[in-house]
């Protein structure tokens, strides 16, 4: 969960500095970088569990 929570802060600054540089809103920077990463991150967070099972089932049909 660690993980999950550093990639969102991540995702968090570099959102945020981007649009800001686009846009010059801090308004749509701040919108952007709350939303956007939130979504990303909650969809890591599946995908990264999705991998980790296909990883087991694999290890089992190696094994």
């Amino acid at each position: 969960m660690l993980k999950t929570i550093t990639f969102g802060i991540m995702h968090f600054s570099i959102a945020f500095g981007l649009v800001y540089m686009l846009t010059g809103s801090i308004a749509l920077g701040g919108a952007v970088a709350v939303i956007e990463p939130l979504v990303n991150t909650v969809a890591f967070y599946f995908h990264d569990r999705i991998w980790k099972r296909i990883e087991a089932k694999n290890a089992v049909i190696t094994a």
